[in-house]
């Protein structure tokens, strides 16, 4: 996990889900408690770094369940850019498609491939009709990344623009659930500038 090896955090084990089931939310749910059962054999303490992601509430009624928390925010792109600064940013223009830095180095596999556009180009020009530009929230800077975001806003004939956001608020909600266990995280706090 990137924001691990980049604050050197010890201590926590991450577990991965599929990022395929971002385009199938209704299996997020199911697919957490399934995460969760096999980490309490190993693990007493455990947080779901996952937002809402599309569930509608069923992942948060998983949580409360079993009594976990998990990032705020409706989604990764609001816990990254910060609840407040999201809020401008969809305020400013409702028909945004946002970047991540995982999402720009898995954009065809995910989207393209994920979505069937490799198969139905046609498709593009439906998925996208609404949408008026690309923010890409970027965690780490590099410029071949920024790259690949300029170019898949490009192909979608849409406007361009970065915001440095690093990892927003999932630093600090996962640096306070480290506290609460007894170990205390040095972290940046969230900034976001435009890039």
């Amino acid at each position: 996990m990137a924001l691990k090896r980049a604050n050197d955090w010890e201590g926590m084990d991450v577990t991965c889900l599929p990022p395929e089931l971002h385009n199938r939310p209704e299996r997020i749910p199911e697919s957490v408690a399934n995460a969760i059962r096999e980490a309490r054999q190993t693990h007493s303490r455990i947080f779901v770094a996952y937002a809402d992601c599309g569930t509608g509430g069923m992942l948060d009624r998983v949580l409360e369940a079993e009594g976990i928390e998990r990032l705020p925010g409706a989604h990764c792109y609001e816990f990254y850019a910060t609840s407040a600064e999201f809020m401008a940013l969809h305020d400013a223009e409702p028909g945004t498609f946002y970047l991540t830095d995982f999402l720009v180095r898995h954009y065809e596999r995910l989207v393209t491939v994920g979505l069937g556009i490799d198969r139905h180009p046609q498709l593009a020009r439906e998925y996208f009709r609404h949408y008026r530009r690309v923010v890409y929230l970027v965690q780490a800077a590099d410029a071949g990344l920024s790259a690949q975001a300029a170019g898949i806003a490009a192909r979608l004939g849409l406007e361009y623009e970065e915001r440095r956001t690093g990892f927003g608020e999932m630093a600090t909600s996962l640096a306070d659930v480290m506290h609460r266990a007894g170990v205390e995280m040095v972290i940046e706090p969230p900034r976001s500038v435009r890039g």
